[in-house]
């Protein structure tokens, strides 16, 4: 079954840093991937794309702060998170960038920020 497969998350307090990692399984070169999150109570929401030739796109909020990254050898999309702030608290998510091509969501890596 294609899947993926999330990793990484943690607790840390603000400021701190952390790095996601995802393995996904099926078709990934040709693919944008996407690092998606929801936050208690609120919608899921992505918040940094990789297109297929590597080029990154960021939401604001992470802007300048967040770094995604991929390996299409390995199948694997990174996201590098420094300046972490009690509002990027959320699950975390890989996935296709395309709504219609998703692959199965998968149980997301959690994200702690507090002091």
């Amino acid at each position: 079954q294609v899947q993926v497969v999330e990793s990484g998350g943690g607790s840390v307090q603000p400021g701190g840093t952390l790095k996601l990692s995802c393995t996904a399984s099926g078709p990934f070169s040709i693919y944008d991937m996407g690092w998606y999150r929801q936050a208690p109570g609120k919608q899921r929401e992505l918040v940094a794309r990789i297109g297929a030739g590597g080029t990154p796109n960021y939401a604001d909020s992470v802007k300048g702060r967040f770094t995604i990254s991929r390996d299409n050898a390995k199948k694997q999309v990174s996201l590098q998170m420094n300046s972490l702030n009690p509002e990027d608290t959320a699950v975390y998510y890989c996935n296709r960038a395309i709504e219609n091509r998703w692959l199965k969501w998968g149980q997301g890596t959690r994200v702690t920020v507090s002091s």
